[in-house]
Parts: structure tokens; sequence; C-alpha cells
């Protein structure tokens, strides 16, 4: 009798029926199912499914998520007293609600049980937060996500931002429109070959000569590798043909 008063029989039926949840200290009512897994999360309970493999799952209640409507159990046995250590193990099943046929309370959560560990329990210990590094964290990775942003040209070839992304290794660059400034001083405009680079400032030929032998080494650059990925394609062609063949 005292068995049967400790695990007293659970809510029976599909997601959103109601049926009687008991257990130790509580009184039988007839509650919705999903209400009643949400009120038992952190027990030990005993979840009966049905098909389609019709199966019994015992052990702690981990989640009840209303959302998905689906359940989270941790089948490990109870941790030992002299082994706190074990409660970090754990064995999940995840169960659609609507897949339950009912469900047993066994044991009354408590925050005090050694089967409901707190995160100070936890090994490793978990840290507290620092909500101030996690602004800064955040701020800095939106500064970077709008820095990628804007040194991306709009409506650009490849080869165009190919030949931005080298200036911008060396020097500072941005976008105006689709023409390249590079270091405030000196503009490329479209198809961005050395004579399409124009001075800011009338009569700065020294900052117009650099970017003008920088722009002409990256244009080498480029058609060396376009000229080795032809190349590379070709060969693969040609080998496949023969094997074809």
């Amino acid at each position: 009798m005292a068995e049967n008063k400790r695990q007293g029989s659970g809510a029976k039926g599909s997601q959103g029926s109601s049926g009687s949840a008991s257990g130790p200290g509580m009184a039988t009512a007839m509650v919705p199912m999903d209400a009643a897994l949400s009120g038992a999360i952190g027990a030990r309970v005993r979840i009966t499914a049905a098909s389609p493999t019709p199966s019994t799952f015992e052990g702690v209640l981990f989640t009840a998520c209303p959302i998905t409507n689906l359940v989270a159990i941790n089948t490990n046995p109870a941790p030992s007293p002299a082994d706190p250590k074990q409660a970090q193990n754990g064995d999940y099943h995840v169960i659609p609600i609507s897949r339950i046929q009912s469900f047993q309370l066994l044991t009354l959560p408590s925050s005090n049980s050694s089967e409901s560990p707190s995160f100070t329990d936890a090994q490793p210990p978990i840290q507290p937060l620092d909500p101030r590094a996690l602004k800064s964290r955040e701020a800095k990775a939106i500064g970077d996500a709008m820095d990628r942003e804007a040194r991306r040209g709009k409506g650009v070839t490849r080869e165009a931002q190919e030949i931005f992304d080298a200036f911008s290794r060396t020097m500072p660059a941005r976008w105006d429109s689709s023409n390249i400034v590079v270091a405030d001083a000196v503009t490329i405009a479209s198809p961005y070959r050395v004579e399409d680079c124009r001075p800011l400032v009338d009569g700065d030929t020294a900052a117009l000569a650099r970017v003008r032998k920088v722009l002409e080494m990256e244009r080498k650059k480029i058609e060396f590798r376009n000229a080795s990925a032809t190349i590379g394609s070709t060969s693969t062609f040609a080998r496949d043909q023969r094997k074809g063949g």
C-alpha cells in the first residue's frame, strides 16, 4: 500500500488531453497532459509511450517544451549520495507528447534532491557570466560584420573584389559606389586598369604612382591565377576524354 501511494498513477491520454497526476504530497486532479508534464520537471517519472514502438521510460523529467510538444527524460539511474558526480551523466530520450499514453510521478521535484543537481554542482564548474563582457563581444561582432559588409563591393565583378581585397591588405581602401578609393588619395574606376587610376588631389603623383604599381602587380597575379585555373581545367577535361575513349 505504501509503495502504491508513493507511485501514484499518472496522467493518461494524448497531447492536450486531461488526465490525473498523483504522487507524494499531491492530491489527484484532472489536468491537461502538457500542463501536468510541465509541473513535473525535475521529478522522477515513469512515461509510457505508444506506437510505433511502445516503450516505457523511467527517470528524471529534464524538460517539457510546449512549443515543440516534446519532452526529454534522463533515464540514468538515480545518483548515489556517495558519488555526486554521477548526477552529471545522462541518458536522455526525447519523446513527442502526442505519443505519451500515461506517466506516473514517482518523486516530487526538489531543488535539494541529489536527483536534481543545481548549476553549482556542475562538473566542470559553470562560472557566472559577465553581462558587460557579453555586451562588448556583441558590439565587436556587430562592428566586424558591418566592416565586412562595407568591404564587399555592390554589383562589382569578382576581379574587382579581388583587387579591392589586395589593396586592403596593405593600404586603407573603401568603396565609393563601384570605384575603389585607396588611402583617400587615389580612385580606381571600372574596369580597374592602371589607366583608370586618378588622384583625388591634383598633383599627388607619388600616391598615384604607388597605387598604379600595386595595381599592375595585382592584375598580373590575377591573370596568372586565371591562366593556371584554365590550364588545370583543360588538362582535367583532356584526361577525362582519354579515359572515356
